[in-house]
């Protein structure tokens, strides 16, 4: 090295030429991507379309063997009846004696009777695993390292959750409807406990509220799933949470002793849309578990935002 010429500096990135690219506070960072830091192209808002998660969760086996569970249950419940031992018929004025009534008697007694078991498995079932499997198989941090934002990945997988859960909830009923139509007829429907007679044309729009009051009373369960979900990387530990949750508030709601405590159960107003099939519907029941379920949901779900913000992400 001739003694008259500077040593070169190797703290630098100097290029083969020689001669230093400029930077300006506009253009690339010394990391070679855009400005403060990020990668050419790279949009956080596109990451992790809902388009892809759909499609990734509906070709998962417990996906397509829940829909196949809720879809031939009423057709199993048709059968019992036809072939099952004969029963007191309409002299009896509950549910499930009045369930061959028609269809809108047998949806009803369908979903009174997957409401408070099945469809909690089902919405547990899509809420609890969709973060706890992606930990389980190790592919969680890589989802991150692609980078997807955090709060973006729980936002997209939250509404695919939420949107197969409603799916579930909404097929079993619609189902059994189509079911109990085709073996018992479409007839106007029979009240349970006062045997009043209501056209079927009246109650095919409540049966619809019926339908949206299942699924706001569903979302206590999807919310307590996801929050397990988010800190485990075992699924069956977060959809059995939120299953034992619904079991022990049942427990609860069975003890007297607690007086109007039990209405801030989250399953005690689960039954309340048997009110808005009567000849003059009460809709009082239905607001408070309204109430009751989106506080719960609201609650549990910025807990599960926070959780995961702060989650070290190793699995």
């Amino acid at each position: 090295m001739s003694p008259n010429r500077p040593a070169p500096d190797l703290t630098g990135d100097v290029p083969a030429g020689g001669r230093a690219a400029p930077v300006t506070q506009d253009g690339p960072d010394s990391r070679g991507g855009e400005a403060g830091g990020r990668a050419p192209g790279y949009a956080p808002g596109r990451t992790l379309p809902l388009r892809v998660e759909f499609v990734r969760q509906l070709r998962r086996r417990r996906t397509m063997g829940m829909f196949a569970v809720l879809l031939a249950l009423p057709w199993v419940l048709v059968v019992a009846f036809q072939f099952g031992p004969a029963g007191r018929g309409q002299s009896s004025l509950r549910l499930s004696d009045l369930a061959t009534a028609g269809g809108l008697n047998f949806a009803a007694f369908a979903l009174s009777v997957s409401a408070n078991f099945l469809l909690v498995v089902a919405v547990a079932l899509f809420c609890g695993d969709t973060v706890a499997s992606e930990a389980n198989w190790s592919s969680l941090r890589y989802l991150l390292a692609a980078p997807v934002p955090r709060d973006r990945l729980l936002r997209q997988k939250l509404v695919v959750a939420l949107a197969y859960s409603a799916a579930a909830v909404t097929v079993l009923p619609l189902m059994a409807l189509l079911a109990g139509t085709l073996a018992f007829g479409w007839n106007d429907i029979t009240v349970p406990g006062t045997g009043e007679v209501i056209p079927a044309a009246d109650v095919l729009p409540k049966f619809a509220v019926v339908i949206g009051y299942a699924l706001v009373s569903q979302l206590v369960v999807a919310s307590v799933a996801f929050l397990l979900s988010v800190g485990t990387d075992s699924p069956l530990g977060a959809v059995g949470g939120a299953v034992g949750l619904v079991i022990v508030s049942t427990i609860l709601q069975a003890v007297e002793a607690l007086g109007s405590l039990r209405e801030f159960l989250p399953t005690f107003w689960n039954t309340a849309w048997l009110d808005a099939l009567a000849p003059e519907p009460d809709y009082s029941g239905m607001v408070k578990g309204v109430a009751v379920s989106v506080t719960y949901s609201v609650i549990l779900v910025a807990l599960a935002f926070r959780r995961f913000r702060r989650r070290d992400v190793v699995s």
